[in-house]
């Protein structure tokens, strides 16, 4: 296979996530990026959007969202930004991926921040556990050792009767420990870790 030089199109999406609230809340910003490298500088970018979300982490619940637009095709693309206020009210765990195609797939959304939707309930489910485990390393509560809940079913790891779970009612800690974690033999006693 060749390849030109340059590359025809680049999408990039970037999520960034903050504790808030003295760990109460994260905040979860999700930016996405369409630039076409060989059109002139002041042309280049096609799309550049942004999705913040306020997640209460106590129950995964979105609490607070906003979209921005900042480099767009058409003068009316902002006006569907307000629509994703509509993802207040949501859970990022079980569920989340239906709600949001019933509320911004298609003509009833963009496309981009939908997109930037989809990123953001994998990305938060990492972040609270990031989160929990920054917790437990300060001493303070976490927000419960199966507040991976959001991982459940996504994965093989995290089937319902998968290792995920096994390990931690064994004892494991998200965040503890070396990557990757070890088998889950280990933590059950049936093997040293080697």
């Amino acid at each position: 296979m060749t390849r030109a030089e340059l590359p025809l199109h680049r999408r990039t999406i970037t999520v960034s996530a903050y504790d808030e609230d003295g760990g109460a809340e994260l905040s979860v910003e999700a930016e996405l990026a369409d630039v076409r490298p060989r059109e002139d500088a002041s042309a280049a970018t096609i799309h550049r959007m942004v999705l913040a979300v306020r997640i209460r982490l106590a129950d995964m619940v979105i609490v607070a969202a906003d979209a921005d637009m900042r480099t767009f095709p058409h003068a009316e693309c902002p006006l569907i930004t307000s629509a994703f206020e509509g993802l207040v009210g949501l859970s990022v765990a079980a569920g989340f991926n239906r709600a949001i195609q019933e509320r911004f797939r298609g003509a009833s959304g963009c496309t981009h921040l939908y997109e930037l939707a989809r990123v953001l309930g994998p990305a938060v489910v990492q972040a609270a556990i990031s989160a929990n485990a920054r917790r437990r390393d300060s001493g303070l509560p976490s927000h419960g050792p199966r507040s991976t809940a959001g991982v459940l079913n996504s994965c093989h790891i995290w089937a319902p009767d998968g290792v995920g779970l096994r390990k931690l009612d064994a004892g494991w800690r998200p965040g503890e420990g070396p990557r990757p974690v070890p088998e889950v033999e280990v933590f059950e006693g049936r093997r040293s870790a080697g």
